[in-house]
């Protein structure tokens, strides 16, 4: 199979170029091509009208192609000045380093980009975004005129986005040309000029972004129209599954949260980020037990006081962080599912791997896993699918409550839908969801009730059909127009 096939692009000075794309659409295998990392066995690139041959990523850099990833590639020990000049000074083995020139070319280059970071600072004490705006500077030292930004806002808070959409304008106006990589299209149409869309890799179109509306991106990156984003819900929540009264939990920053999710409903928990959100779903999976208040299930008071203690009370959590906490990438889809379920695949402490490989099949079959097999490697997937695989390990625990901290971050549009599908199909069949979302229009177009967190404390509990964007983002601002 071709990654890419005949891909058209390009780009122009002092443009902000976005390149959108399912997983596994080919973007990733493009922005290594443009970069050198792989080599295109067909069709060729151009720079300012001069084919390019033999690229590599030394030669990129040479011709001013910097990609900035999600994950910045600095040296944590050492610090911000530092770190600039082993990328931009060339030196000699006995050659001496000029320490004040190098502060002051670091902070010079800082200065361009409107960054406030002390070049002494050591990069492990910097935040992701602070991290990033380091690399920006790097490329612009050494002269970058093409800046590629692969999901660049992916970890980033609501202010720190500005702070990156500002520095990626001021790139623009000084002539850099900027390729934009995002799933996010509401960042699409705040920021890029033109719009590239691949499919099974191949170029479908390039157009201004002003002649697209977001149901036509849809159409381009899926192939289809995608209608039910945010599926109805069907029937009528039954019992109470998940009752908290006064939880608290001081490590955590979790104070008085009363709340209750019922059998066969889903209740979203908004927030703004640092309200304390991830804090209760840690707090109600033991992961940092509660010191105060009741929890409930199934109308039972429990003490939760770790992850096995939860599992055995029925209450599953799929993390925010896939990758670190979700799939073990270098493990077999089939393992990774039964991980938190291994007595009950293997009683005794005895293998039985046929039991495993069929319980991976239904979950392949069931949750429309794209994958090779049971037996491929979970980082052989892509974002949605490893999602689906986190869910599936979760699902196989037979769990009455299930704690989801954004579902759906970093997947695309197609895989998004049908995680949203799959959750309420859950819901359908009796389960109580807990979903966790900073994607606002996801809250209000999954949730039956919507809880609103600020602070660590629950600000308010809507009923869905009455949640609106305007009256959670002011509980969540702690707005005196709803609060008084």
């Amino acid at each position: 199979m071709r990654a890419l096939k005949g891909v058209s692009f390009d780009l122009e000075v002092g443009e902000v170029h976005a390149l959108l794309g399912e997983n596994g659409a080919g973007k990733s295998t493009l922005i290594k091509v443009i970069t050198g990392a792989h080599r295109a066995d067909g069709g060729g690139m151009e720079i300012e009208g001069e084919m390019i041959s033999d690229l590599t990523p030394a030669k990129a850099m040479e011709l001013g192609i910097a990609c900035i990833y999600q994950q910045p590639a600095l040296f944590p020990d050492l610090s911000v000045a530092e770190n600039i000049g082993l990328r931009l000074e060339k030196t000699g083995i006995f050659a001496r380093v000029k320490w004040a020139a190098r502060r002051r070319r670091a902070a010079d280059l800082l200065e361009r980009i409107g960054a406030e970071i002390s070049t002494d600072a050591e990069v492990r004490t910097l935040s992701m975004p602070e991290q990033q705006l380091v690399e920006i500077a790097c490329a612009l030292g050494a002269g970058a005129r093409i800046m590629i930004m692969d999901e660049p806002t992916a970890s980033l808070t609501q202010k720190e986005q500005h702070l990156l959409f500002k520095v990626v304008r001021n790139l623009r106006e000084s002539g850099v040309g900027v390729v934009y990589i995002s799933h996010r299209l509401e960042e699409i149409f705040a920021l890029a000029d033109r719009v590239t869309v691949l499919r099974d890799g191949e170029s479908v179109g390039t157009n201004a972004v002003g002649d697209l509306t977001e149901a036509q991106m849809i159409r381009l990156m899926v192939g289809r129209e995608v209608e039910a984003i945010y599926p109805l819900a069907e029937g009528k929540p039954g019992e109470m599954v998940l009752s908290v009264k006064g939880l608290g939990c001081k490590e955590g920053g979790i104070q008085d949260v009363s709340l209750g999710v019922r059998a066969g409903e889903i209740v979203g928990l908004a927030g703004l980020v640092g309200a304390g959100r991830t804090e209760l779903a840690r707090v109600l999976f033991g992961i940092t037990p509660a010191d105060e208040g009741k929890i409930f299930l199934n109308r039972k008071e429990v003490k939760i006081r770790s992850p096995r203690e939860a599992i055995s009370h029925g209450v599953a959590y799929v993390p925010e962080d896939r990758r670190k906490h979700g799939v073990i990438l270098e493990m077999a889809i089939s393992a990774n599912m039964v991980m938190a379920s291994h007595g009950k695949w293997f009683p005794g402490g005895l293998l039985n791997f046929g039991a495993e490989t069929e319980a991976a099949q239904k979950f392949i079959r069931d949750l429309g896993i794209k994958a090779s097999g049971p037996d491929a490697p979970g980082g052989s997937l892509s974002g949605g699918n490893q999602q689906k695989v986190s869910v599936a390990r979760w699902l196989a625990t037979e769990p009455k409550l299930l704690i989801l901290d954004e579902p759906t971050q970093g997947v695309d549009v197609g895989a998004k839908g049908e995680i949203h599908r799959i959750i309420r199909e859950l819901s359908k069949q009796g389960l109580a969801v807990l979903m966790i979302s900073s994607d606002l229009p996801e809250v209000l177009g999954m949730s039956d009730r919507v809880a609103v967190m600020r602070e660590g404390q629950l600000a308010d509990v809507l009923d869905g059909k009455d949640a609106n964007a305007h009256t959670v983002m002011a509980l969540a601002l702690g707005s005196e127009e709803v609060t008084g």
